[in-house]
């Protein structure tokens, strides 16, 4: 088995060398940690404690596996040495700044050398993907030796889920070796009880996505941001996070009509790639309008402002402050075909959130906004003008959709401590006083 998956990944590879040929030299991707990724030749250090692996794949989980972190350190009494992993550069960048007191490495790819090589280095006692990062061989190779491994936030959707039934018989072995699931819904329990997991081994615990975002516009980071990007309290801002191609250039035109009407409204973007930033910047300079860079605002706070410019957030781990200054938030990723990005935090600030009809990413999330007219959903581009419009028009509906956002946010909170305490039964250090998580509670 393990060399069929490594002929069927060096093939992936060999195929894909010409795209990946091309990234590294336009856009410097793939050039570190490939001694770790390609041999497994993670660089970690030992001491007496056991090991707990922690794995996220990019900036996103990296932000949400923060919190679990710091409850399991706090619920453990640190009594375990902590490994963080990473897919990416910019996740391999955020977890250095983000988890102070463990230890930073790459994760393999899933040839067997490299997974081997890998564990044998960290030797962990439990490994814990966020989400769902199941991968076949370095799965298999833990339960040939014996290592726990629970997937935690973990989310599964209808779309993946037919995909991975037609193949079910090959999956079934991986998804039953599962030591623990701790899951962000109960459709997302049931669909993977349906793959093979165990029910004893599913708990809901709600999403950790709720847990730990900022609620308050006047934390340091957002008003830093309000102060560079020369906000004031009479304006009205319109932030479009983690877009992608081609919302930034809907945001854009929206915009240049809407301040017709409204020259309060200012527009932020927040594209979803970095290397996408020079490529946005160019769009709105295209479209004839001025532009401030928050890249460039950092090397020169000083100098002088362009109170009509779009105002572009070009920086990595700074769009959660920046939905603090949104009146109006639109998640992108939503028109395209990426399946939404998340919309909890633009939620928590009380912000008017809206998004695209391509949020199955974010189904079960979505479906608790929409029961508590918590945000609203287009059904296309053609409705963000009007959509906008309204809310612009309306403060009174704005406040109530933002409001609602917020209070609905609150009230989903507490999945980090309930996956924590998870996670400490799984070691056996509460052995003496078991956890009492539902396995469908709500």
């Amino acid at each position: 088995m393990r060399w069929l998956l490594n002929l069927i990944y060096a093939s992936l590879l060999t195929a894909l060398a010409p795209v990946i040929a091309w990234r590294v030299l336009r856009h410097g991707r793939y050039r570190r940690g490939i001694p770790e990724k390609l041999c497994g030749r993670l660089n970690v250090r030992q001491d007496s404690r056991p090991v707990v692996w922690f794995h996220a794949v990019s900036v996103g989980e990296v932000i949400q596996l923060r919190n679990v972190v710091e409850e399991f350190r706090r619920q453990s009494d640190d009594r375990f040495r902590i490994v963080v992993s990473s897919s990416t550069d910019t996740g391999y960048d955020l977890a250095q700044s983000r988890f102070p007191g463990c230890q930073i490495t790459w994760f393999p790819l899933d040839f067997s050398w490299a997974v081997s090589n890998a564990l044998s280095r960290v030797q962990p006692d439990l490994v814990v993907l966020m989400e769902l990062e199941l991968w076949p061989g370095f799965l298999t190779e833990c339960q040939n030796r014996n290592i726990p491994v629970a997937v935690i936030n973990a989310r599964l959707s209808e779309r993946s889920h037919r995909r991975y039934r037609k193949i079910q018989w090959l999956l079934k072995p991986i998804f039953s070796g599962l030591s623990l699931v701790a899951a962000q819904s109960p459709s997302n329990a049931d669909r993977l009880q349906s793959l093979g997991v165990p029910a004893s081994r599913v708990h809901v615990t709600g999403s950790v996505k709720f847990d730990g975002v900022e609620c308050s516009r006047n934390n340091p980071k957002t008003l830093a941001l309000k102060h560079l990007f020369g906000f004031h309290e009479s304006d009205l801002v319109l932030v479009a996070g983690s877009t992608q191609d081609p919302e930034e250039l809907l945001i854009i035109k929206t915009w240049q009509q809407l301040r017709l009407q409204f020259p309060e409204l200012k527009l932020v973007l927040v594209p979803r790639h970095k290397e996408r930033f020079d490529i946005v910047a160019n769009t709105v300079r295209n479209a004839g309008l001025g532009i401030l860079r928050r890249s460039e605002l950092t090397n020169n706070p000083t100098a002088p402002m362009q109170t009509d410019a779009v105002r572009l957030l070009d920086t990595i781990g700074e769009l959660g402050a920046c939905w603090g200054l949104a009146d109006i938030a639109f998640v992108g990723g939503s028109f395209g075909n990426r399946g939404g990005q998340n919309m909890i935090e633009p939620a928590a600030y009380g912000s008017a959130t809206l998004f695209g009809p391509n949020t199955w990413n974010f189904r079960d999330v979505v479906r608790i906004f929409q029961e508590a007219d918590a945000c609203q959903q287009l059904q296309g581009p053609e409705e963000l003008q009007s959509t906008i419009r309204k809310l612009l028009q309306d403060p009174a509906a704005r406040k109530r959709m933002g409001d609602a956002a917020h209070r609905t946010v609150l009230s989903q909170q507490g999945a980090t401590t309930r996956t924590a305490e998870l996670l400490i039964h799984q070691t056996g250090l509460d052995q003496f006083t078991p956890v009492k998580v539902s396995a469908r509670a709500a």
